[in-house]
């Protein structure tokens, strides 16, 4: 006699938990069962992960499970292991372990997924935080490119992907011995297109930085030196930013840094920030 296979497939709203029960005429097996048939609350309140969807979790209320989907993109963190905590975090902060499935990907533009931190496709400086499909630019500051491993801004000699796109825009450190200014290994460059930008060798690698806004850069009196200072202080560079009233510039952001040297300022609400590493987002969950 040979073995036989039956494939059975279970409705969109039911998964498959065989359950056997003796009947009078023999047996029977019920092959389907609605989610929440199939999650028995440990106890009367909390919010406990799916056991194979990362992006699932289950929500018991007066011992009643519901089944809940976090947003596209986000997952289920079950590190609290009294199971008292409802957070959907960013995919990559949580640890999934055996919860390998996820729900399919809903893109928008520049977002893979509707929540989430990704690398720009052609630009390395650049990085977008995408928050319910709507996508928000972020940019490196000179000299640096996202890693879209560590997730935040590095030296774009640090980051393979960028290494030889992207230091420097292609400027080449002059050979040892061959700046008689510089200290040691480390020497100042000016940009050849930009006033605000400059160039650091350091051990034969050059990194690009810029002058603080309000500032340019000044060539040192020796080889390999120099400085940021006023445009007026600078020949060629004096009309580099124009019609901008430097004056209010650098004074509106004096009184920001006294500001914000005696406060903690604490994050915006909703939408979150990404500063150099993301932040933790709500538990927005899918619609």
């Amino acid at each position: 006699m040979t073995n036989q296979m039956t494939v059975f497939s279970c409705e969109p709203t039911m998964i498959g938990h065989l359950t056997k029960q003796m009947i009078s005429r023999g047996t029977w097996y019920r092959l389907c069962v609605t989610a929440q048939e199939s999650f028995k609350c440990p106890d009367d309140f909390g919010f406990y992960p799916h056991h194979i969807s990362c992006d699932k979790y289950w929500k018991c209320d007066n011992n009643v499970a519901e089944l809940k989907t976090c947003g596209n993109g986000l997952a289920f963190d079950a590190s609290d292991n009294k199971f008292l905590t409802e957070n959907c975090d960013y995919l990559h902060n949580v640890d999934c372990g055996d919860r390998t499935q996820l729900e399919p990907a809903i893109s928008t533009p520049h977002c893979p997924r509707l929540y989430g931190i990704f690398p720009d496709d052609k630009k390395c400086d650049v990085f977008w935080n995408c928050w319910n499909g709507e996508a928000s630019k972020y940019q490196c500051s000179p000299g640096l490119a996202y890693d879209r491993e560590a997730r935040v801004c590095m030296w774009a000699d640090q980051v393979p992907e960028c290494k030889n796109e992207e230091v420097a825009g292609g400027f080449t450190c002059p050979a040892a011995g061959e700046v008689s200014g510089a200290s040691g290994s480390f020497s100042r460059h000016a940009h050849p297109e930009d006033c605000r930008k400059y160039y650091i060798c350091l051990e034969g690698t050059a990194r690009e930085y810029g002058c603080p806004i309000g500032t340019v850069f000044k060539i040192g009196d020796a080889d390999g030196s120099g400085a940021c200072e006023d445009p007026e202080d600078v020949p060629g560079c004096e009309d580099y930013y124009g019609d901008l009233d430097l004056k209010s510039i650098r004074k509106s952001e004096l009184l920001a840094g006294i500001q914000n040297s005696g406060e903690t300022r604490k994050p915006p609400q909703g939408k979150p920030r990404p500063p150099s590493a993301p932040a933790r987002p709500n538990t927005p969950l899918q619609e």
